[in-house]
């Protein structure tokens, strides 16, 4: 799962879902807090938790001209460890706090995610203004440490190397009211040589289907209707159980969840990409019709190297049957350039399989070595070479995604309204939200038409595509649609 998967608009979207929260926080509490999440959708969900036990023991969140105003008296920094900048970005975000701390002394900084399950006492050695560093397996222990960390003045560190309590026992503050993340499972059993995941996550450990399945049905009963299923490898749900058929099995299950209207998932691995979970997608209404499929190269030896457990041809076999069960699919990848070794004909591979999928959108990335991967020892190519090859990549899914968005013109689409906000939404009067297979739909609300809120249901036709998004700006007056569904 890449830490770039969510737009600038997304999470501006989980900023703004905390506002009902934020306008209830009249106390300080035990202490006004705000959370900074770096990386992907698990990092976002593990947030929720921090926020949840953070709450139950007595902390408020901060509103925003409290972030605005440094108004805080702690401040929790869930870090990524995805990219090579990771370390620095970290660090650099901490000293910043670090001048915060000087202006209010008694403020208290703790650190988790995916750095601090690698870097642990590094952190406290480098950073002794930190008052708390705990891992991605026990975030249950944050109110101790800073506890502890009031009556020594000392830096904590505690960090699990096993999970012994799933996140999803743990109490979460949701960031939206109509849209939940939902983790099925943790931590990944792939050996991919570039990855750190299994490092900073540990081997896949799998909830109980029962167990998901009441978690939807509470977050549908307290006004979700939309959830999203999370793992790093999602659609391996259930090999380690012995059920092959568990991912397609639950998906099937979802289904039958009344008032739960959209059903995604991300991320899941193309080798697990079954038939039962390609006829579990399609033939579930409310299971959409959006899959993020991770290709990474398109030269078989890289992928080799890279140990990924499929080759091109099975790739695009996958990928063709996906397309023949579900024709309207909008499918994104990632794609890594300038893995170690890469040549010119193994880049151009790449570009023949980009060009020949399709994709509707791709997170393209730029090889980064991470300490501790096989790939990190082998021998790196110059970064201008590797450049030169992100760009020629880029421009071509451009206009890719481009012509895909274009077929959109002229089509109605059905909006769920995310109280994201664009960022001219205020300026040309729209709402925005995303379309049935994941495409961002600013939609502007004509004259003398009721205004959707958070969480409804708008059908309109799309007049223009962007580059990234749609714009749905109807006149009923021309036979366009506009309608709202509650």
């Amino acid at each position: 799962m890449n830490e770039d998967m969510m737009t600038e608009a997304e999470r501006a979207s989980i900023e703004a879902g905390t506002a009902e929260a934020q306008a209830l926080a009249g106390s300080r509490g035990k202490g006004v807090f705000h959370i900074d999440t770096l990386g992907c959708q698990m990092n976002v969900h593990d947030s929720e938790r921090i926020a949840g036990v953070l709450e139950a023991d007595g902390y408020v969140p901060a509103s925003e001209e409290q972030v605005l105003d440094n108004d805080l008296d702690l401040i929790v920094l869930n870090t990524c460890a995805v990219r090579e900048n990771a370390t620095e970005k970290m660090y650099g975000t901490v000293g910043r706090y670090n001048r915060v701390k000087l202006h209010r002394p008694n403020l208290q900084i703790a650190v988790g995610g995916c750095m601090a399950q690698i870097d642990r006492r590094k952190i406290a050695d480098k950073a002794p203004w930190v008052s708390a560093v705990f891992g991605t397996k026990n975030i249950d222990v944050l109110p101790r440490l800073l506890d502890q960390n009031r009556i020594t003045g000392k830096p904590q560190v505690e960090v699990a190397d096993k999970l012994d309590l799933m996140p999803s026992q743990l109490p979460a503050a949701r960031a939206s009211r109509v849209s939940s993340w939902v983790a099925i499972s943790v931590g990944c059993n792939n050996t991919c040589t570039f990855c750190i995941v299994p490092t900073t996550r540990g081997k896949e450990k799998d909830r109980r289907p029962g167990d998901i399945l009441d978690e939807i049905r509470t977050c549908v009963a307290n006004g979700a209707k939309e959830v999203t299923l999370l793992g790093q490898n999602v659609n391996s749900f259930g090999y380690g159980m012995g059920d092959r058929y568990a991912f397609s099995k639950l998906l099937r299950a979802c289904g039958t969840i009344e008032g739960l209207e959209r059903v995604r998932f991300t991320s899941p691995h193309p080798a697990a990409f079954t038939d039962d979970v390609i006829a579990a997608m399609a033939e579930t209404p409310n299971v959409m019709h959006q899959l993020h499929f991770p290709l990474q190269s398109g030269s078989d030896r890289i992928l080799r190297a890279m140990r990924r457990s499929y080759r091109s041809a099975k790739f695009m076999d996958i990928l063709g049957r996906i397309r023949a069960a579900m024709p309207d699919a909008q499918i994104s990848t990632d794609v890594i350039v300038g893995f170690p070794g890469e040549t010119e004909e193994e880049f151009q591979a790449t570009l023949d399989v980009v060009r020949e999928a399709r994709f509707s959108s791709a997170f393209m990335f730029i090889y980064s070595p991470r300490p501790g991967t096989p790939a990190a020892s082998m021998p790196q190519i110059p970064h201008d070479v590797v450049q030169e090859r992100f760009d020629r990549l880029v421009a071509l899914q451009e206009r890719i995604t481009e012509e895909n968005l274009a077929t959109f013109e002229g089509r109605d689409v059905e909006v769920m309204i995310t109280g994201m906000q664009g960022k001219k939404d205020s300026d040309t009067h729209r709402v925005t939200g995303r379309e049935r297979t994941g495409v961002l739909v600013h939609i502007r609300v004509p004259e003398g038409e009721p205004t959707p809120q958070i969480g409804d249901f708008v059908t309109a036709t799309v007049t223009h595509a962007g580059r990234h998004n749609l714009i749905a700006d109807p006149d009923p007056r021309k036979g366009q649609t506009y309608h709202v569904r509650h």
